[in-house]
């Protein structure tokens, strides 16, 4: 992969890992029509890494305060609970069926499929109404089945901000809680995927950490800064349903391309 390449894919991945249209996905088309052969998924992990950075950039003021209040304010310590009960499942999944996952990153056709799942994710998210549960009121079952869309969102093509919110949404919290439970969630879990592919990688002599794998890892972060804010922006207007169109579209051109041999 050549740093121009690795560039794009790390734009692409920073601007769609916080717009519910499949990051991941994404970088597998993309991949394929650029044709970039990757080993394993060490960029898909970095460049999940460099956006993990972008959301403690920007909620750093949260995190602060977590730590901060933790030793003498319930809330706090009920959040962060919540928020170390929701990583749980998606950290043991996803380290007990990595080569799964890995395999399922080398499929394009799959991913079109699945673009087509993340539509109909998108449309439900589109048509729930917040709920009150906050920050205090949510449950460990809350925590626990974001958690497991989470999960489900490690397949390529299932957007994982699309799927965690909607399952939140779900569960009866409302709109600030189940954005900022969502993106937080995303840190321990990205951080431990990049700790364990680290540990791969330097048994390996860190032969596949290359200067392009870098670039692209930098361009995520700067790029999901910026998609941040724009997610923020949808998330006040509720117009989920364009999302879904795009992935049904996206997904259907995808199919069709792979079907024809392209």
């Amino acid at each position: 992969m050549g740093y121009l390449e690795a560039l794009i894919l790390g734009i692409l991945q920073g601007l769609t890992e916080f717009l519910p249209v499949s990051s991941s996905g994404h970088l597998v088309i993309f991949q394929d029509l650029l044709g970039v052969v990757q080993q394993g998924i060490t960029f898909e992990i970095m460049v999940h890494f460099g956006t993990v950075l972008s959301v403690i950039w920007v909620f750093g003021p949260d995190i602060m305060r977590i730590l901060r209040r933790f030793a003498h304010e319930k809330q706090e310590r009920h959040f962060a609970l919540m928020l170390a009960v929701g990583t749980v499942p998606t950290g043991i999944i996803g380290y007990l069926l990595k080569n799964l996952f890995t395999r399922l990153y080398q499929s394009t056709l799959l991913v079109g499929f699945m673009l087509l799942v993340t539509g109909v994710i998108l449309y439900t998210l589109h048509t729930l109404k917040p709920g009150r549960k906050n920050e205090r009121t949510m449950t460990a079952a809350d925590a626990l089945i974001v958690s497991l869309a989470q999960t489900f969102a490690i397949i390529p093509g299932i957007s994982r901000s699309g799927s965690t919110i909607t399952s939140a949404l779900w569960r009866s919290l409302d709109r600030e809680t189940a954005v900022r439970f969502s993106f937080l969630l995303s840190v321990p879990v990205i951080l431990g995927a990049t700790l364990v592919e680290l540990k791969d990688l330097a048994q390996a002599g860190f032969d596949g950490f290359t200067g392009s794998i870098i670039v692209g890892t930098f361009a995520a972060f700067l790029a999901g800064i910026f998609a941040i804010k724009v997610f923020i922006h949808f998330l006040k207007t509720g117009r989920f349903q364009y999302f879904a169109y795009y992935c049904w579209f996206a997904g259907l051109v995808t199919i069709t391309l792979k079907l024809a041999g392209f």
